[in-house]
């Protein structure tokens, strides 16, 4: 092979890293994996499960007929389905009212500087890092009706007679509340983390001004920390939001549904109708009712985002 030949098969160095530099290239090549992952993973199953919505489909007779919109009314003249409608957007509302409460007043703790800080952030965030499955099992142990460790300490200080039991999974209102209170728990360590990065955003002239001024706790946290942080908060509920709206381990672990679908949410009763019962069809209507409702939460909260930050 000549000098020139070989000169003219080697790679040009100049044309590699113009090739690395055209964002017309490189956009498409980067975005490519993400794409697949969504079309794959959501959009080929969202558009199965409309078709299914539409149609007659259950495990055991597997044939497409459309019915158009039969499914649909079924779901809403379904009473149960209705509890379950309204059990998820009260156990969506009142867990976030929670998480955004005591977020907050977490992230101000885990802000503030003592000594073994990371220890206690390390500790608030295993909630968190903990899958849900399992945390909801030993939450489960915790409410148990013979076995509860809760109802020991009730009784031990008093509050419950000799041998009484909570039966927090039998009533139906003990029952909802503990699902609340389990969803407020896992997500309170991520509502904190977002809010500590808000926390740690407000620029340090602004608090130092406010002391000079005379301002204390309270009112810098009034009309200083509140107001500047309020996006975040909302990131936080929206966050938090999707994450309740569309779970279904606490409740099928916890209850399951029960006591008598008191605690049935969409997810659970698309699960129980869907797989547990074989009719696919009306699975897959009942569950595409969280995507209208999960738009609207999420554009409403974007648009009052995009507010707060334009007066602040």
């Amino acid at each position: 092979m000549t000098a020139v030949s070989a000169a003219a098969a080697a790679p040009d160095p100049d044309r590699r890293a113009r090739l690395s530099d055209r964002e017309g290239f490189l956009a498409p090549v980067m975005l490519l994996p993400a794409i697949v992952y969504v079309v794959a993973l959501v959009a080929i199953p969202f558009g199965v499960a409309i078709a299914y919505s539409l149609s007659d489909v259950t495990a055991g007779n597997p044939s497409y007929d459309y019915v158009g919109l039969e499914q649909y009314r079924r779901a809403i003249n379904d009473p149960v389905f209705r509890t379950s409608l309204w059990n998820t957007l009260v156990f969506t509302g009142v867990s976030m009212a929670i998480v955004i409460v005591l977020g907050r007043a977490l992230a101000m703790v885990l802000t503030a500087d003592f000594r073994g800080k990371w220890v206690v952030r390390f500790l608030v965030l295993l909630p968190w890092t903990t899958p849900v499955a399992l945390a909801t099992v030993n939450w489960l142990w915790l409410l148990d009706s013979l076995f509860s460790p809760i109802d020991w300490v009730l009784r031990e200080v008093g509050v419950l007679d000799p041998g009484g039991h909570m039966l927090y999974l039998g009533k139906p209102g003990l029952a909802k509340a503990s699902v609340i209170a389990v969803h407020a728990w896992r997500l309170v360590p991520l509502a904190a983390v977002i809010m500590m990065a808000g926390l740690a955003a407000i620029p340090d002239d602004i608090k130092d001004a406010a002391r000079v001024d005379g301002a204390g706790f309270w009112r810098t946290f009034r009309e200083i920390t509140l107001p500047l942080t309020l996006p975040v908060m909302a990131v936080a509920a929206l966050f938090g939001s999707i994450l309740t709206f569309t779970d279904l381990s606490v409740v099928r672990v916890l209850t399951n549904g029960g006591p008598l679908h008191a605690t049935e949410v969409l997810s659970s009763w698309a699960y129980t109708r869907g797989i547990n019962g074989g009719d696919l069809a009306q699975g897959a209507a009942v569950a595409l009712f969280l995507f209208p409702l999960l738009l609207a939460a999420a554009v409403l909260i974007l648009r009052a985002v995009r507010r707060m930050e334009v007066f602040s």
